[in-house]
């Protein structure tokens, strides 16, 4: 029985990895539905080549960093327990990866590909497991001093701060290093629209990162007697509540209405094992509101041109999920309890605090010392052409 056990752990966990890696395809269709045309190989390009690099910063580096765990002895140990620590690795290096994915989104249509990638292996290797590891590994006493001052450690079942948070505000201090693409803002104050390229490719990007996010919530238990069919019900009323949000005050946008359960999702990570359904509603409902709002506002008010708004969706929904489990989940609005809103609000703004001040840091030295913006000239000619050689449409070529 203690095999069959074992075994069904390694199946369980093996295929929330293959959910959550099929995501990164909904990664990449998000972005090159979003881009323009010109654009579209590279969006493609960046997120397969970031999840390889990822994987292997996370292996030789970050996987120990995180949790104190080498994958280098002997296979002999590696598969002990029919591989279930390999198994884990692979799950979780699909969550270290969403960091880059996250980040491609907002420097979409002009970022240099190599220094991305440079870091891509920086992000994932150092910075991501650092406070990866405070919050899922106990490192430095974090969760312990919490639990004594607060009466509960820092609860993100499925990283609503850890993943999601941190890869929002890395990517603002990523777009913030590189600026506004060419023509966007005139110094007249006009603002030029860059619509989606591709509603299509967009909304199969959405829906696959939708599905996928059955895997990323529910997986999150890491073993078959920790599944919960709360956290899919949760998953289920928070994707619900964003989209119909999304849908009212985008008035119709498509592509509001498809960012819009992908907000209610980034929101109910958290606590999707502690709050009532009726709690995830409004929690997505309320995240939904947030990314319609604020993309808005950072686009066309503080002129911040994070492509597919990831800091808004990413970064703020998640620092709203990480405390909305403080407060859903509490006893008193259904909850299930064991949660402190001071412990979560100081979890949440260490995240976000370490993952701004890492993204500053690595792009700012990389702007330095690289360069991590393309040419005027190679930014208007498109990333396909002028890092690729080849464009999304044949056509252009051959057309004369």
């Amino acid at each position: 029985m203690d095999a069959f056990r074992t075994s069904t752990d390694v199946l369980f966990i093996l295929l929330g990895a293959i959910m959550i890696l099929a995501m990164h395809a909904g990664f990449a269709f998000l972005e090159l539905g979003t881009v323009r045309k010109k654009n579209q190989v590279n969006a493609l390009v960046k997120i397969l080549t970031d999840f390889a690099v990822s994987t292997l910063a996370y292996y030789f580096i970050g996987y120990s960093v995180a949790y104190g765990v080498s994958l280098l002895g002997p296979v002999q140990t590696l598969t002990a327990a029919s591989g279930y620590g390999l198994v884990k690795f692979f799950f979780l290096v699909t969550f270290a990866a969403a960091i880059p994915a996250i980040i491609s989104g907002g420097i979409a249509e002009r970022a240099k590909f190599h220094p991305q990638t440079a870091a891509t292996f920086l992000l994932v290797g150092l910075v991501y497991p650092f406070f990866e590891g405070m919050i899922w590994n106990n490192n430095y006493g974090l969760q312990d001093w919490l639990k004594a001052s607060f009466g509960a450690t820092f609860h993100d079942f499925a990283g609503s701060v850890v993943v999601h948070a941190v890869g929002g505000w890395i990517a603002l201090a990523a777009v913030l290093h590189l600026g506004a693409r060419r023509g966007r803002y005139s110094k007249e104050g006009r603002i030029a629209a860059h619509p989606p390229s591709s509603i299509p490719f967009l909304a199969l990007g959405a829906w696959i990162l939708i599905v996928g996010w059955f895997g990323f919530n529910v997986m999150s238990a890491q073993k078959i007697e920790g599944i919960s069919g709360l956290v899919a019900m949760n998953s289920l009323m928070a994707m619900v509540g964003g989209t119909l949000v999304a849908t009212f005050m985008g008035k119709n946008d498509p592509g509001f209405i498809h960012n819009g359960p992908l907000a209610g999702l980034v929101a109910v990570c958290a606590g999707s094992d502690i709050m009532h359904p009726l709690g995830a509603l409004v929690v997505g409902g309320i995240a939904g509101g947030m990314f319609v709002y604020l993309f808005t506002v950072t686009q066309n008010k503080w002129k911040i041109d994070d492509v597919l708004g990831v800091w808004p969706l990413h970064g703020l929904c998640g620092a709203w999920g990480g405390i909305a489990a403080g407060i859903f989940g509490s006893e008193a609005l259904g909850g299930m309890g064991g949660v402190s809103i001071l412990s979560q609000l100081i979890g949440t703004a260490l995240g976000v605090a370490i993952a701004f001040a890492g993204g500053w840091i690595v792009y700012g030295l990389l702007k330095k010392t690289v360069g991590i913006r393309l040419s005027d000239e190679e930014e208007f000619n498109g990333a396909d052409l002028s890092i690729h050689q080849i464009s999304a449409s044949p056509e252009r070529e051959t057309n004369w």
